[in-house]
């Protein structure tokens, strides 16, 4: 029986990575390394710009800037007058003030309860209450408080007088609106605005005839 020589496939021989591959390997490598860099900085670029632009934004457009409350006229209603010279007692005497509040952000103005006190020579003869509300984007709102001022108290002070002699009241006031700046939900500045003003009130025509007021925020 005559054996056949078994023929056995020879070891593959193993490729050795040649010098050239090895150069391609590094040069992909750096390549890939400058591309990472590059995008890496233009993302920290872009950051870095947007970071910039925010903060001037905050500093020049979204700067909360105050709201100005402004008493445009005061209207004295129901004096009755004895002798055409002394409040009468018991007299339902009102006093109804044109406010204005301006806003002059880019965003609306949410205020709260208004209050405002009236006083003479220091003694508190009235006070009122005004409704919340809001002020459109630099816009201006208007509302009329009517303070009722409690005769009693008016009658009861020693320089009242003196006053109906030479033909005037003087009083003082004292306005407070609190509220909120809201900015794209993103800034929210809770602002208070204060006016103190002195007023003459000319008792024959029952009008304002001179007014100074004072304006003071709070951020």
């Amino acid at each position: 029986m005559v054996e056949r020589d078994q023929v056995r496939p020879l070891a593959p021989t193993s490729e050795l990575p040649s010098s050239d591959d090895g150069e391609v390997a590094l040069h992909l490598k750096k390549v890939r390394r400058k591309k990472c860099i590059k995008c890496c900085g233009c993302v920290a670029a872009l950051m870095i710009i947007q970071a910039v632009v925010i903060i001037i934004l905050i500093f020049t457009v979204f700067r909360v800037k105050d709201p100005i409350i402004k008493m445009n006229g005061v209207t004295v209603t129901n004096l009755e007058l004895i002798n055409g010279t002394t409040p009468k007692p018991g007299s339902n005497i009102s006093l109804i003030a044109d406010v204005s509040v301006k806003n002059p952000n880019i965003a609306s103005f949410k205020y709260r309860n208004t209050t405002t006190t009236l006083y003479y020579y220091g003694t508190v003869v009235g006070d009122a209450h005004g409704p919340a509300g809001s002020t459109k984007a630099r816009r201006t709102m208007r509302m009329n408080i009517t303070v009722d001022i409690i005769t009693d108290r008016l009658l009861a002070s020693p320089n009242l007088v003196s006053d109906v002699s030479s033909g005037t009241l003087t009083m003082s006031s004292y306005s407070r609106i609190g509220g909120r700046v809201n900015m794209l939900n993103i800034i929210k500045k809770h602002v208070t605005v204060k006016m103190n003003c002195s007023m003459t009130v000319n008792i024959s025509s029952q009008a304002i005839q001179e007014q100074k007021c004072k304006r003071k925020v709070d951020l």
